[in-house]
């Protein structure tokens, strides 16, 4: 895509430790695809607007994860295991005049929570946006669960006066 920043991450925010079993924020790839898949179902069945669909989840993480240009997503490891993920796409915004993301499934495993790895995901997210020169992180939570407009409010995120409506679209 002409234009866009450069997506590839600086030497100081690669955060992969030497250490195999020090927690880390790494890129994606698509090896990662089932525990992707797995970690986006966890979070449906919480959410009361979408139906857990694996397919469906493994087309639209596979978009991303193929087109370096649409987005990103990063994980967190501890080991070998991944403990959690965050999607992030990339688009315009004329109100900023330049390039914004849009965080999507933040998720950390039920198992995993409470320990430090949303904040990592979470201030990764904050360092690649300022490091590409991105002009504003929006994400959409749950209206129904304080404690996660809690957390994202500890990093700086606020509520905007925009109502997000949308319309489903079916196949005819």
């Amino acid at each position: 895509m002409q234009g866009l920043p450069d997506m590839s991450l600086p030497e100081s925010s690669n955060s992969s430790l030497t250490l195999e079993d020090t927690p880390r924020v790494e890129t994606a790839t698509i090896e990662d695809l089932p525990s992707l898949v797995e970690l986006t179902m966890e979070l449906f069945r919480l959410q009361g607007d979408f139906e857990p669909d694996p397919v469906a989840q493994e087309r639209g993480l596979a978009l991303i994860l193929e087109q370096p240009a649409r987005g990103r997503i990063f994980v967190v490891r501890n080991g070998h295991l991944t403990v959690g993920m965050v999607n992030l796409l990339f688009t315009i915004s004329t109100a900023m005049g330049g390039f914004v993301i849009l965080m999507e499934d933040v998720v950390i495993h039920p198992d995993h929570r409470g320990q430090g790895y949303g904040s990592m995901l979470v201030q990764h997210v904050i360092e690649f946006a300022r490091s590409k020169d991105f002009k504003r992180i929006t994400l959409l939570t749950d209206k129904i669960s304080a404690d996660s407009q809690n957390f994202f409010r500890k990093y700086g995120f606020e509520y905007s006066n925009m109502i997000p409506m949308r319309r489903i679209l079916q196949p005819e």
